[in-house]
């Protein structure tokens, strides 16, 4: 099972053999592994992961991140997990043809009626008719003496998790790290994005030695500019010895 992070971006659309098709853009980040889950341990087998950085954590949080910084974090179900804490998720698994499923929030649009939210047609506007057009109607009979669960009735609209399944991935742009969807997303510009489909899931590992070997480099990146520094300081000191003395000796010149 592939899965990823993004924030979706914009809509747009793309030429295919003389059809325009509507795309979705999707940013996607690095995401980094922050738990693994197994039968043994907690009964079933899923894969916590999270991306983007925040600045202020609670203490229960900083405790399970392990000075992690990651701003959302989502779990995906899978048959075995293989992964392992600190393991970086990419791009790179998805290809173009790939079906996949978006889940992501829907835009809240508030209280609506029902003509709006569940697609009444509304009462006919002939004659006779007075502020009835866009009602409900009747919710219910008389006998039961109480509203059945269930009734379609003016509320709250949007704002929820939604589902788009099968979406076809047009396009891939790994050098800016963007996912070109057929098709529309829910969600609002920059919102979080959840991808999954099947396949197999590529793994970056970020290795103790090449992270060692960096902190090397940069140390002694570090030292060779304090060399560097430290040399010129001793040069300036030189020049300025060299402009006393001589000030000194045109001073006593003038002065015989």
């Amino acid at each position: 099972m592939k899965f990823i992070l993004g924030y979706k971006k914009e809509m747009t659309q793309t030429y295919r053999e003389d059809k325009v098709l509507p795309i979705t853009i999707v940013k996607i980040d690095p995401c980094k592994v922050t738990q693994a889950k197994t039968e043994e341990t907690d009964g079933y087998s899923s894969v916590q992961i999270g991306c983007g950085s925040r600045k202020n954590m609670k203490k229960p949080l900083k405790g399970h991140l392990k000075g992690g910084h990651e701003k959302y974090i989502k779990e995906f179900r899978v048959d075995s997990s293989n992964f392992k804490v600190g393991d970086v998720l990419d791009i790179e698994s998805f290809q173009i043809g790939d079906k996949v499923d978006v889940v992501a929030t829907s835009k809240g649009k508030g209280f609506q009626g029902v003509v709006r939210r569940h697609g009444f047609a509304g009462q006919s506007t002939s004659h006779g008719t007075k502020d009835q057009v866009r009602m409900p109607g009747s919710i219910g009979a008389t006998g039961p003496a109480h509203v059945f669960k269930g009734v379609r009735m003016p509320g709250q609209m949007g704002n929820i998790q939604t589902t788009t399944k099968n979406l076809e991935i047009i396009e891939i742009d790994i050098e800016n790290s963007l996912l070109k969807l057929k098709g529309a997303v829910p969600g609002h510009r920059n919102s979080l994005v959840m991808i999954k489909g099947d396949g197999e899931m590529k793994v970056l590992e970020i290795k103790k030695q090449e992270k060692e070997e960096v902190k090397k480099d940069e140390a002694k990146e570090s030292k060779g500019e304090e060399k560097e520094d430290n040399k010129e300081s001793v040069e300036k000191k030189e020049k300025e010895e060299v402009k006393e003395e001589s000030k000194k000796d045109e001073v006593s010149g003038e002065a015989k």
